[in-house]
């Protein structure tokens, strides 16, 4: 339900020129931090690439474990973890 009327925004010159300003400045900031790492642009995949699979040699489920910084229990085994102390 509408209690109003929508408002109707408005793109000015203005506001195109400081998104251009904006855009040239990041990526100027990105361009700088790639020439300081010394990894060329269409090389950062590949650099990813071998780092994910580099010296741990994870599963996949542990690199993502890592990344959310999920550290899963071990469960506990067999049927006294299940039924307590009685034994069948």
């Amino acid at each position: 339900m509408l209690r109003r009327k929508p408002t109707r925004l408005e793109l000015k010159l203005d506001d195109i020129e400081e998104f251009e300003s904006v855009r040239k400045d990041l990526e100027s900031r990105k361009k700088q931090r790639e020439d300081a790492e010394g990894v060329a642009p269409g090389e950062e995949a590949a650099a990813a690439a071998a780092i994910a699979l580099g010296a741990d040699h994870k599963s996949r489920e542990q690199i993502i474990n890592d990344r959310i910084g999920y550290k899963p229990q071990p469960k506990a085994g067999g049927r006294a973890a299940h039924f307590g102390t009685f034994e069948f």
